[in-house]
């Protein structure tokens, strides 16, 4: 069986790497990581993700959306995960996903337009529990409304008191929230929480995958050049055969996460299984890309100047999310063989 993107779907992702390469690249980056400060929500990104529909792409279209499914949502993911930007999109992304699939009609005419156009931030997180404290919320001191756990269902939480938190990953900002009761999301069944676990285990999985491939990308690149003893590192073996075991991993990390994306849109028998999969993959081989790609550039790799970090400390941060790759494992035992 062929199983690919469309030909739509190609020029989606084509359109976001664009932008991303031409207008947002990794001086762009550079200048957020380097504002410690600053509040990590860069204006012309996120103004140019409400203006190309990427905030919009799940929201129904009777809600100003695009209508789309998690295959188009991974798409750009995994772009923005080859650019490291920075920025509230899977937060407001899965916010949306939450209201749409859980929300009553008066909460989803209230929340998805705004979400869509980016007038609105959302965050969504599922550690702790509303009312009490959320920790590690990505973007939660920004955001306009957040979706969190609330006893066995979910809530609207909004206005929450926020502390901003530290992380090594400078592409991100966190913050702990002293959160109310929050407004209940009616339809926020236990099968609903999985979809959702779903959803945001294959948007991480695909930002994980985009890390990956843009890294041996590069890698690739500066080894045919760089030269030691007259000749381009990366004609040794050592280093060729190791680059090209990486790119195999990280190829078969792709389809996997492609895969899972279709195998949740359309409710196959075996999405748990697929996204189990997917997330095992993607974890594993942006962490080992990335840490190839500091070993492989040599001295220049280690250092603050050179943009490796950005990317090793981004695949450090998402590969722990939802499980990393021995909880996805465990996962998959328990789905096989029980």
């Amino acid at each position: 069986m062929y199983f690919a993107l469309t030909d739509d779907q190609r020029e989606f992702d084509s359109a976001v790497r664009s932008y991303l390469a031409e207008r947002f690249d990794l001086a762009a980056v550079r200048e957020v990581v380097e504002a410690p400060d600053g509040d990590g929500h860069p204006a012309s990104l996120w103004k140019a993700a409400a203006e190309q529909g990427w905030l919009a792409v799940t929201v129904p279209e009777e809600h100003d959306g695009l209508g789309l499914g998690l295959v188009e949502a991974q798409v750009i993911s995994r772009a923005l995960g080859a650019g490291v930007a920075p920025g509230p999109w899977r937060g407001s992304v899965l916010a949306a996903e939450a209201i749409r699939l859980a929300g009553s009609a008066e909460q989803q005419a209230a929340w998805l337009p705004r979400l869509a156009s980016g007038d609105a931030v959302g965050a969504f997180t599922l550690r702790g529990s509303a009312p009490g404290t959320l920790r590690t919320v990505e973007y939660g001191a920004i955001a306009d409304v957040v979706v969190a756990r609330s006893g066995d269902g979910l809530a609207l939480v909004t206005g929450a008191a926020a502390t901003p938190q530290g992380s090594y990953d400078g592409t991100t900002r966190l913050a702990s929230l002293d959160a109310g009761a929050g407004e209940t999301l009616p339809g926020a069944t236990a099968d609903v929480i999985d979809q959702l676990t779903a959803r945001a285990t294959v948007l991480v999985a695909a930002d994980l995958v985009g890390i990956a491939r843009e890294a041996i990308t590069r890698t690739v690149a500066y080894d045919r050049e760089r030269q030691q003893f007259g000749v381009p590192v990366g004609s040794f073996q050592a280093i060729k055969h190791a680059l090209a075991d990486l790119h195999v991993a990280v190829t078969l990390a792709e389809h996997a996460a492609l895969y899972a994306a279709h195998a949740v849109d359309v409710g196959l028998d075996g999405a748990d299984l697929a996204v189990a999969v997917a997330k095992a993959k993607a974890s594993d081989v942006a962490f080992d890309a990335t840490a190839a790609m500091i070993q492989y550039h040599g001295g220049i790799g280690y250092t603050w100047e050179h943009e490796a970090h950005f990317f090793y400390k981004r695949a450090k941060r998402l590969a722990g999310q939802f499980g990393d790759g021995d909880a996805q494992r465990a996962r998959i035992a328990e789905l096989t063989i029980g």
